[in-house]
């Protein structure tokens, strides 16, 4: 939807966000006009999140070409999963789990082509197929009191934290796999956090933990200054 100066709601979000994001050199959180801001940015984009509304999916030829969807991780070096990989959920859940791949694999699959937007300003489409954080959620009995959740990964103590709304949305999955074939390393694998409803530096590669949570923990560049909603 465009309002009449012209602006998508998308449009603001990623404008919002950036502005956030050029102050990096500061950890939350931060005081005083830039705080406010950010104060202001939250309750804006909470109040516009609908948990209800999906990203529109896309045909296969709107898909970018193999090889030309960016790849981003921390590491110097492409990141390999430590040998018995598995995930770890945990926090505030009835039954704490550690699960193998193959066992993710054989809960209910969640699959559909997106567009991913950066918060540097660039867009690509990719299909993914994984699955649903609700599912994990209903598995592991996740406390409704646990307001957030984080999602942290191997690649150099990458981490973020989403709220819990965001997190259960139906098109927030973990995924394992990318364009119809299993995840590569490049782009997360062994298992990676993938959304429709948040920008891409949320969206955890190379997981290693789950955990359900009474508080927000920040994330990597969040705590150096980007915005923690961070939704589009």
């Amino acid at each position: 939807m465009r309002d009449a100066g012209g602006f998508t709601r998308r449009s603001l979000l990623l404008g919002a966000a950036a502005l956030t994001a050029s102050a990096c050199d500061s950890s939350r959180p931060h005081a005083g006009f830039l705080g406010a801001m950010e104060r202001f940015n939250l309750r804006f984009q909470r109040a516009l999140f609908d948990p209800a509304r999906l990203a529109p999916e896309l045909p296969a030829e709107a898909a970018t070409p193999p090889g030309a969807f960016p790849q981003y991780y921390i590491s110097s070096t492409i990141p390999v999963a430590p040998a018995g990989w598995a995930l770890q959920v945990g926090g505030m859940v009835a039954r704490p789990q550690v699960l193998t791949l193959e066992e993710l694999r054989l809960m209910p699959r969640t699959e559909y082509r997106i567009r991913h937007h950066c918060v540097e300003g660039w867009s690509a489409v990719a299909s993914w197929h994984g699955v649903a954080v609700r599912e994990l959620a209903r598995r592991v009995g996740a406390d409704p009191r646990a307001g957030y959740v984080e999602f942290r990964s191997f690649d150099e103590g990458y981490w973020s934290s989403w709220d819990a709304p965001s997190a259960l949305h139906p098109q927030t999955i973990l995924a394992y796999g990318m364009n119809g074939e299993p995840l590569i390393p490049a782009h997360g694998a062994p298992l990676r956090l993938y959304s429709g409803v948040k920008l891409g530096y949320k969206m955890v590669k190379y997981l290693t933990a789950v955990n359900f949570l009474p508080e927000p923990s920040g994330g990597y560049w969040e705590d150096r200054g980007y915005e923690w909603f961070a939704g589009v």
